[in-house]
């Protein structure tokens, strides 16, 4: 018997969800940062053995849009309520659940396994875990309740279990030996971000999009130019820094983890453009890959 499926990771912003999608694949394939709003887009990591194949998806966190850019990223969280065989929905021990009643009240009725995932029991005691595990069994009867450490690594194994146990049966989607559904491309943007995300301060994070401008790959070496979109003139003086110092230290941070990540040598160019006020431009919107239908 073999079991496959979709198994999508949601909850609200800072709960740990991409954290926890890398333990459970195994490798780093969401950047996870102390900021919210981490992840804009979908993404998936595959885990595959002989008998099974999980899909994972990491989605964005749940939030009320303010801009277009915010409503695409929700649209991912839909997305992922309607085609999941099973459902992650990830909270922690000092969330509370009001937080996220409508989409809850999805899960209560789309008929799809849920299991709650109880994240960071590391910074928690086992009486006040046992009223949370009580709690949530109360909001979602039908779920399953698996509190875990995705940083610790606790009970992932038994997270894991669970997720077997409420897969269908059926063939794998995808080559068993392939990861996840990025390009090589997606992930170096994903880098560069993640540097802008830890070393800018208030929104300036969060007006930055990356698009790479080309990718060759040679035998020894990766070279890489992209360009950093911000939506207005005075925040790309920002982005680059007193003689250039601050856009220095992105790409030098951004290349040791792309060599780290790739396992060879690369070599990056990064440049800064303005785009006004693409977060809500529907043609640099799709341009980024995200959907605006």
């Amino acid at each position: 018997m073999h079991k496959s499926g979709f198994v999508n990771i949601i909850g609200n912003p800072n709960v740990g969800k991409s954290t926890l999608m890398n333990a459970l694949v195994g490798e780093r394939l969401s950047i996870i940062t102390s900021k919210a709003q981490t992840t804009r887009h979908r993404i998936m990591g595959i885990v595959s053995g002989d008998d099974f194949q999980i899909v994972y998806s990491d989605t964005p966190g749940i939030l009320k849009p303010a801009y277009k850019l915010q409503e695409s990223m929700m649209k991912f969280v839909n997305g992922a309520l309607t085609d999941a065989d099973v459902i992650l929905y990830v909270t922690d021990t000092v969330e509370q659940s009001d937080r996220s009643a409508q989409i809850l009240e999805n899960i209560r009725h789309s008929g799809i396994p849920a299991i709650v995932v109880i994240n960071k029991i590391d910074l928690s005691n086992p009486a006040a875990l046992d009223t949370l595990v009580e709690k949530w069994h109360q909001i979602l009867p039908e779920a399953r309740i698996v509190p875990v450490s995705a940083k610790e690594q606790f009970n992932l194994e038994g997270l894991f279990k669970t997720i077997l146990e409420l897969l269908p049966e059926g063939p794998a989607f995808y080559p068993k030996d392939t990861l996840t559904d990025k390009t090589l491309r997606f992930f170096a943007s994903e880098i560069i971000r993640e540097k802008i995300l830890r070393f800018y301060d208030k929104e300036i994070p969060y007006c930055c999009e990356i698009e790479i401008e080309s990718y060759k790959e040679e035998p020894t070496i990766d070279r890489i130019s992209a360009t950093i979109f911000v939506s207005r003139e005075s925040q790309k003086g920002i982005i680059i820094g007193h003689k250039g110092e601050k856009l220095k230290r992105v790409g030098q941070a951004a290349r040791e983890d792309m060599e780290q990540f790739l396992g060879k040598k690369v070599f990056l160019q990064l440049f800064v453009k303005v785009s006004d006020d693409w977060r809500n431009n529907d043609r640099q919107l799709r341009r980024f890959g995200y959907e605006t239908e």
